[in-house]
């Protein structure tokens, strides 16, 4: 246990400087006295018993007010916790959001099935950094690198299609991820790109970000969402909304060139479960252990101190009362 304000202890000198008046007077100023034959009515009257009764008051006075001023010096406790192994990386999530990423192959579509995905394995990692970069036909950052895990979702779940201009400008969208942790000094960073399409905009080439990442040694792990032939996107028509089957165009020998470079994989994601498995195999196989100083957790003592001053007080008062009450 230790204090927090330990200077406020030579506050005790005040009740120890009433013990001390009391004894004085108890010796020198109060002492009357008067001769008599036999004290034997007074010991029947109990005289004994209240010699002893009327010092409890001030005891609990002094007890009060000793507790009273611990309590005003806030002790405290701590445990030393030893230092902690962890798991923790660099993670930014690169996504796709061109309008292609409305595509209904996914339920409900693409980007939300992404969405969603994506926040539950924010929540499975809670000893990493992670950040958000969005890409269409230009690229910008969602959210930096945060352990802070509620702004992290909140700010994921505000992604939509119309944030940017349209278009897939994957070599934007991984320049600005790899810019976001390229001067992180985890001990691993990965880039989680995310598209659905063949890179057609951005003056950024898939290969130049990817020669970018692999120089810093940021490990990129690339998938590719869309379902295999056609996919159901809405169309809007003169008549109103309506779902087209378009086909699906995913440039997987260029996510392929990425992952390889890079020292990550490429995944093909063609419905709901299989991009939730592929974020599964990920989420395994990057774990990295860290150590990490734990800081000591305080826990607050003087509520216990205040109560007994409390106490104290209280049963002072009810002991005057009925020591006044007596015969």
């Amino acid at each position: 246990m230790f204090f927090e304000y330990p200077g406020l202890l030579w506050l005790l000198a005040v009740p120890a400087a009433m013990v001390l008046h009391y004894l004085y007077l108890e010796l020198r100023g109060r002492n009357p006295h008067v001769r008599v034959s036999t004290i034997t009515p007074w010991k029947a009257g109990g005289l004994d018993y209240m010699a002893v009764v009327r010092h409890i008051p001030f005891g609990l006075r002094i007890l009060a007010l000793t507790m009273l001023v611990i309590a005003l010096a806030r002790p405290r406790s701590s445990e030393e916790v030893e230092k902690v192994d962890t798991e923790g990386i660099d993670i930014v999530m690169a996504m796709d959001v061109s309008t292609s990423m409305l595509a209904r192959d996914f339920t409900p579509d693409r980007l939300e099935a992404s969405k969603d995905i994506a926040i539950e394995f924010i929540a499975q990692r809670p000893s990493d950094r992670m950040g958000i970069v969005v890409f269409a036909g230009e690229s910008f950052t969602q959210c930096p690198l945060t352990t802070d895990r509620a702004t992290l979702i909140n700010l994921m779940k505000e992604i939509q299609t119309d944030l940017i201009e349209d278009g897939t400008a994957i070599g934007n969208g991984l320049a600005t991820a790899v810019a976001r942790m390229k001067d992180s000094d985890a001990k691993s960073r990965v880039v989680i790109l995310l598209t659905d399409g063949v890179n057609n905009r951005g003056e950024i080439t898939p290969q130049t970000a990817a020669e970018i990442a692999r120089t810093y040694g940021i490990r990129v792990y690339t998938i590719g969402v869309g379902a295999n032939g056609v996919a159901p996107y809405p169309v809007m028509t003169p008549w109103g909304m309506e779902v087209r089957n378009i086909p699906v165009e995913i440039d997987e020998a260029l996510l392929k060139d990425i992952a390889e470079q890079t020292g990550g994989r490429y995944f093909r994601a063609t419905d709901n479960a299989k991009l939730m498995e592929i974020y599964e195999e990920i989420n395994k196989m990057e774990k990295v252990r860290t150590t990490f100083d734990s800081f000591p957790v305080y826990k607050e003592l003087f509520p216990r101190y205040a109560l007994i001053a409390l106490i104290a007080f209280l049963l002072e008062i009810l002991l005057v009362v009925l020591i006044r009450k007596m015969p």
